[in-house]
């Protein structure tokens, strides 16, 4: 296992559900420290400063993933629940959960009516995740509070990396977007040691899942001067998907967003990108969203405005309990992004907003 590798599962089976992201900080905190200063904003969010002087770079991932939350406790013992992110029912039922508590963790089932006691109709009915329970093998509320159950407490999904059969495929919980932000550690380690014409912020924002909170309040301590936001993207290469509703593969290299439902990335930025990754030999695999949107929502509108683009990492089954990257997607995403940071001098950064801008290397 290389240094990567080991990043990639300690990020993915720390715990750190949206609002919750205290342990996954503190280990950033650790892979920061060598890197640059640190900076907090007041919510949870962290960057690591490189440099004194030229552009405020901002490379930003988010360090949350989605999770649970206890709302209520029956009195037979078992936890009701709230979802934090963008959870499909279908996913939930049947699965391991952590619920963190005061006492420590505890392990936990969500859970439904036993399908030997459900009429025909029922069971072809699919189960809202409002009538689900998580069962922590209580037998009554004393005894589930006397674990150190509280309502508020934080639901994590249960999830382990694992490398697949080809060696070269991960598998783990929390790849959106703790991908991102070992991008972002990884250019970090890059330019430790080399020069670079401008400053650099590696932030791993928070509470993403509940709407970029913590990409806008960094954004606000970081006053970027320019911004690449580093995501998992969505793979449109499983059964049933068709080619125009995503054509991102696994393996077939990083992404480029177009558009989401809250951002066109700047036009110079975008093309820049695409160059570099040319020039590097580097498929970019293109895509766009009319649902969905990621920290560049907020990034771009600070004070009067950033350009903004969006360097994906392909990933299946994100929003679940386990999702699949590729590392080449991975390495071929952060030798795009260190490229594309080196090239960011004061009068490249400028040309971004000029309608005119071109640029010669």
């Amino acid at each position: 296992m290389d240094r990567t590798e080991q990043m990639l599962r300690e990020l993915t089976e720390a715990s750190g559900v949206a609002g919750h992201e205290r342990e996954v900080r503190a280990l950033l905190s650790t892979y920061f420290g060598p890197l640059g200063q640190q900076e907090q904003d007041r919510i949870g969010s962290l960057a690591c400063r490189q440099g004194e002087s030229g552009p405020r770079v901002m490379l930003a991932g988010h360090m949350d993933e989605i999770g649970l939350m206890v709302n209520y406790v029956t009195p037979e013992g078992f936890l009701r629940f709230l979802p934090l992110g963008m959870w499909l029912d279908q996913v939930l039922l049947g699965q391991r959960v952590v619920v963190q508590t005061r006492k420590g963790d505890i392990p936990g089932f969500i859970g439904f009516k036993p399908p030997h006691l459900m009429e025909m109709d029922e069971r072809a009915r699919l189960v809202n995740k409002r009538d689900m329970f998580i069962d922590i093998g209580a037998t009554s509320k004393d005894e589930t509070v006397e674990a150190g159950v509280r309502v508020g407490d934080p639901v994590v999904p249960a999830g382990t990396f694992e490398v697949m059969a080809n060696g070269k495929s991960y598998m783990s919980k929390a790849f959106d977007d703790r991908v991102g932000v070992a991008v972002v550690v990884d250019v970090l380690r890059h330019f430790a040691s080399r020069p670079h014409p401008n400053v650099i912020y590696g932030c791993a924002t928070a509470m993403e899942e509940l709407g970029s909170r913590g990409a806008k309040t960094l954004a606000d301590l970081v006053h970027p001067d320019v911004a690449i936001v580093l995501e998992s993207d969505i793979c449109g290469d499983v059964p049933d998907v068709k080619t125009e509703e995503s054509p991102v593969r696994l393996g077939a290299g990083p992404g480029l967003k177009l558009h989401d439902a809250r951002m066109i990335p700047n036009p110079v930025l975008r093309d820049l990108v695409v160059d570099t990754a040319a020039e590097l030999g580097i498929p970019l695999q293109l895509s766009a969203s009319l649902d969905f949107a990621n920290d560049g929502m907020q990034i771009h509108v600070d004070r009067v405005g950033v350009p903004c683009a969006v360097v994906t990492v392909p990933a299946r089954h994100i929003h679940s309990h386990g999702s699949i990257i590729h590392r080449t997607d991975y390495d071929q995403a952060v030798q795009v992004v260190v490229a594309v940071v080196a090239k960011l001098d004061s009068k490249r950064v400028a040309s971004l907003t000029k309608s005119d801008a071109r640029w010669r290397d």
